[in-house]
């Protein structure tokens, strides 16, 4: 639209997400001469006065009047999309022995990377888990698994009973959280211990190499929490109830849209 107002009698919302949105989100109020709520996931990076709202993780340190932060990232975890999901790929996850273990793995970072050596000792200490449950494993890579450390981690537990996910086809990872006991992720990546974290299964963090203080502090406050704790073979722990830090902010949200409207 340009620099026009837009046409609008009542207050409207916007939500956005990532520093790509900026533009976007901080012109609007302009162009739509203040009629818009806006709101800002994550930091922002730049004065937090141009939103109505601004959603941080916790472990950012991000403070003000209008900010709401909460522990992790947004996600889209319901029981109901968990379900639709599993079913989607029943025919494959149901026959499999219990315990079933998800591993998802996340890779290369600016604090953090994945090395083959690094890979295959994670791998180790996985299959001899999973051998010594006598369980199924649920493995899954994303886009920054290093391929060579992608190919070590598949050598080595390609034998165990279950489904690795090779990249080809349908995605299966909503319905390995849904069909898992237990859930393993990488330490490099908030949004898989956030989305592991909402099912309120046991959560267990892989170490990678390097290290990220802002992150450091976001597995201690889960470990603080009773939600996640370092793997060491291990795979129960004790219940939890499942983090919807969605929901909360979306209260939050509609709290203030409601009271600015």
């Amino acid at each position: 639209r340009g620099s026009d107002p837009l046409d609008l009698g009542d207050l409207v919302g916007l939500a956005a997400a990532g520093r790509a949105t900026l533009p976007l989100s901080t012109r609007m109020l302009k162009w739509s001469e203040g009629r818009t709520f806006v709101v800002q996931l994550q930091d922002p990076k730049a004065p937090l006065d141009a939103f109505d709202l601004v959603v941080p993780p916790e472990h950012d340190g991000l403070t003000g009047p209008n900010v709401f932060p909460i522990l992790g990232a947004p996600n889209r975890i319901t029981a109901e999309k968990l379900g639709l999901e599993f079913a989607r790929f029943q025919e494959r996850l149901a026959p499999l022995p219990h315990p079933r273990v998800a591993v998802i793995v996340g890779g290369k970072s600016k604090a953090h990377d994945l090395s083959p050596a690094r890979a295959r000792a994670l791998a180790a200490a996985i299959a001899a888990a999973v051998e010594g449950a006598g369980g199924a494993l649920l493995l899954s890579f994303t886009r920054r698994t290093p391929p060579a450390a992608r190919e070590a981690m598949t050598a080595a537990l390609r034998h165990l009973p279950g489904m690795i996910w090779d990249g080809a086809g349908e995605n299966p990872y909503f319905a390995f959280l849904a069909a898992a006991d237990a859930i393993l992720v990488t330490e490099d990546s908030t949004n898989l211990a956030t989305d592991a974290a909402a099912t309120g299964k046991p959560l267990f963090v892989l170490p990678m190499d390097g290290r990220s203080a802002k992150l450091a502090r976001f597995h201690a406050e889960l470990q603080r929490r009773n939600i996640a704790r370092p793997f060491v073979g291990e795979l129960t722990a004790p219940p939890y109830a499942p983090l919807l830090e969605t929901d909360r902010a979306a209260r939050e949200l509609l709290r203030r849209y409601d009271g600015s409207a």
